[in-house]
Formats: C-alpha cells, structure tokens, sequence
C-alpha cells in the first residue's frame, strides 16, 4: 500500500493531500531503470574479469594461453644464451681463425642483417599475442641467418687450413743433400767466378759438395716434371714443381731415383749425386724458383737445420768463391 503524504495550507488552516504529478512519477520511472542497468553492467565486467561464470573449456584455454607465454619467455631466455655463444664464434673466427689463414673478416653488418621485401610475418598478425609471437620468430630468424653464415665460414677455413697444410708441405723447407753427406757447402747464389771461363757471372743456385752417389732428398712434396739430360749445362737432373709457384732443380746427378709423372714426398730419396754436365767436380746444383723466377735457396732450409748451422751456411754463402759449374 503506497504511502500518503500531506502537506500543510496556511490559508485554510488544514492539512492536504499531496498529489503526485505524473511526470516526476516517469521520471522516478527512467531514473530506476537506468540505475538498475548501469549496476548490471557493472555486475558483469566484474564478473566477466573474475572466474566465476568461464566455462571449463574457457578457463582450459586461458591455463593454456599463460602455458605458452611461458613457453615464449623461456624461448627468449634460450635463445639469449644461444647468441651468446654464437657471438663468442663470431669474435674468434673474425680475429683468430680468419686472421691466421689471411682471410677477410666477415663484416658485422653481413651477420646482423636481417630480412628486406615482403612482410614475412603477415599471417602472424591479427592475435592478441602477435607482437610478441612476431619479435620472437623474427630474432629466431636472424639467428639462423648467423648460424648460417658462421657455418659457411667455418666450412671456408677448414679449406684454407687444408690448403695451409697442402702449401707447408709443398714448399721446398729441407736441406736437399744431409750435412754430414756434405764435403763442404762450395758456391752459394750470387755473383761468382766461372770454373771455365774465369769471368764473373751470375749464380743462380747453390752448390753442394759431395762424394758421387750421395743420396739427394726431395724439400717438399710435388710433382717430377722433368728426369732427363736434356737441358744445356745441367747434365742429368731433375725438376719438381711443387705447387703455390715452387718449382725446385737438382743437377748434375749420376742416377735417378724417379721418373718424370711420379709424385714425391718430402723426405723421399729423388737420386744421386753426380758430375755429368758442366761440372767440375761432383756435387748438386740446386735451384728453387717461384712464379718462374730463380730466388735464393738458403731462404729455405728451416727445416733441416739448426741456428748455428744455418749461421755458418750463411757465411759460406755469402763468399764471392768460384762456383763449381
């Protein structure tokens, strides 16, 4: 039963009755209505950002969704560990593996470059993790890039290092005759006294002094090209083109151990010392060339002799003597 309400009337000196008017009655109405409505939207965002009224399959779904950003962050952990280490290759291949087999380095802008052209990751776009999915498949991109450039490098210096070792093996690095084979070290390179003609000529070679049928020894490993007596002054000798521009002569020789085609090691016994030719005592001419241009031999005797060795080779060789051939 609704309330009555009065109001008092000085001019008549008595209580009336209040009539309600029907507007404010519509509007007590629509004031109702939209409390009521604004208290239910508000009941539901509130309800709608708690559990209560997700499904299971809905709230399955959201556990998932906080599984896989975990999954995403530890990705991104691992993957900062990955370019650690791969940074770590970079610096070593740039300045140690690079740097010691004479290649150029690969610049970091070539390492760190990423994708240009069309968008990679459009069908990644549109979720509510899209930003983060794109950053983390982008920098797994550019970690493959690395990884792959970094392996194509080391795939060039493993070449390098075998041609490294192909090269220090070919270069002509022993004494070609023993020392204690030797009578004496007889004419070194340089300008020296012709045994004929007595004029002043240019020695292009070294000149051991040996008995005849001392063994000759190959300096580096090659190729026999030549094992005839077929060039004026040389008498019987031999040539071996050892690669990388070396080629090394040995004449005079009394005997071959090889043949012209067959490939030597260095150490292998090549043949014997001899006096044919122009010779005027036995003993090995020898010779090393590179890129078709005589050069010094005693350059080339690291490996067979020692400081003092090599001191007292360098003063013999050094005397304007005469030459034995």
């Amino acid at each position: 039963m609704s309330k009555v309400k009065y109001y008092y009337d000085p001019d008549t000196l008595s209580y009336r009755k209040i009539e309600p008017q029907k507007s404010r009655r519509y509007r007590n109405i629509a004031f109702f209505i939209l409390g009521s409505f604004l208290f239910g939207l508000m009941a539901l965002v509130l309800l709608m950002n708690t559990n209560l009224i997700n499904t299971p399959r809905e709230l399955s779904l959201q556990r998932e969704v906080k599984n896989y950003e975990l999954q995403f962050d530890l990705l991104n952990r691992k993957m900062g560990q990955i370019e650690e280490v791969l940074a770590n290759i970079e610096d070593r291949d740039n300045n140690i593996y690079r740097l010691y087999f004479e290649a150029n380095p690969i610049p970091e802008e070539q390492r760190r470059a990423g994708f240009g052209g069309v968008n990679r990751y459009k069908s990644l776009e549109g979720f509510n993790n899209s930003e983060m999915i794109k950053a983390t498949t982008k920098r797994l991109d550019i970690i493959k890039k690395q990884m792959a450039i970094q392996s194509k490098s080391l795939d060039e210096v493993t070449k390098l290092a075998e041609e490294k070792e192909k090269l220090l093996m070919a270069i002509p690095a022993i004494q070609p005759v023993n020392n204690e084979d030797l009578k004496r070290m007889a004419s070194g390179f340089g300008w020296r006294s012709d045994p004929f003609t007595k004029a002043r000529k240019m020695h292009r070679g070294m000149d051991f002094s040996a008995p005849k049928g001392t063994p000759i020894y190959a300096p580096g490993d090659g190729k026999v090209i030549r094992a005839d007596n077929g060039s004026s002054g040389y008498g019987k000798h031999i040539r071996i083109d050892h690669g990388y521009g070396y080629k090394t002569l040995y004449g005079h020789l009394s005997k071959y151990n090889v043949k012209k085609g067959q490939r030597v090691k260095r150490g292998d016994l090549i043949g014997f010392v001899g006096n044919t030719g122009r010779s005027e005592a036995p003993h090995l001419h020898y010779e090393v060339w590179k890129d078709e241009e005589r050069i010094n031999p005693i350059n080339f005797y690291y490996g067979s002799l020692t400081a003092k060795e090599f001191e007292n080779m360098l003063k013999y060789a050094a005397q304007e003597n005469q030459s034995l051939d």
